[in-house]
């Protein structure tokens, strides 16, 4: 009878299209795993249900496929032809957590992945896992360092700096300008001589 009833749901999903809810919720949104590893997807419900059926979209066959339903009790369901060491899945004592369980994987596995609830005559689907599976996993790239500052380049840049300071750039204007105010200074010099000079004569005159 259970079997039956999965079947009707599954009907009844494809009648009733894609519909997903708040009422649910589903991580990560991407897995990328290594062939014969393993993975798991989150479901989590706002309110308790009588179970969590999970689903598979492939597009390389263009099907939905019924992978495994599981109860409150954590009684698993499986669809046709799916084998049951691959799947499997925890069920938390709260009964609003569901984790899918999947081993042994392979590019057959390929797929978006849903979670989903029978709810006022409709099933509602989790927002989707997108599954993907490779040979190879893509290597991090290498952080790039800045290029660490050497004794000797240090040295040499202060050197650099104090010969810039003596350098001819700097004292030969800085001399030109003080020979100008010398030589400014000079006739200024001069007059207060001959002014200070009247001043000494008037006085002894007198």
């Amino acid at each position: 009878n259970e079997k039956k009833m999965i079947t009707m749901y599954s009907c009844l999903f494809f009648f009733s299209g894609f519909c997903t809810n708040l009422l649910l919720s589903q991580t990560p949104e991407h897995i990328l795993s290594q062939t014969n590893s393993k993975t798991e997807i989150l479901c989590e419900l706002k309110k308790e249900y009588a179970g969590v059926y999970w689903y598979r979209w492939s597009q390389e066959k263009q099907n939905f496929e019924f992978l495994i339903f599981s109860n409150l009790l954590g009684k698993a369901t499986y669809g046709a032809d799916i084998r049951q060491d691959k799947f499997s899945v925890h069920v938390a004592s709260s009964h609003t957590s569901y984790r899918l369980h999947i081993s042994h994987l392979h590019a057959s596995d390929n797929g978006t992945y849903y979670c989903s609830v029978f709810h006022s005559s409709q099933l509602l689907l989790g927002s989707g896992t997108q599954l993907s599976v490779a040979d190879f996993l893509p290597l991090p790239l290498p952080l790039t360092l800045p290029p660490k500052t050497t004794p000797a380049s240090v040295s040499k840049s202060k050197t650099a700096s104090k010969k810039g300071t003596c350098s001819p750039l700097v004292w030969v204007p800085l001399a030109a300008s003080i020979l100008v105010l010398l030589l400014t200074l000079v006739p200024t010099a001069y007059r207060l001589h001959r002014l200070k000079r009247r001043l000494w004569l008037r006085i002894h005159r007198q």
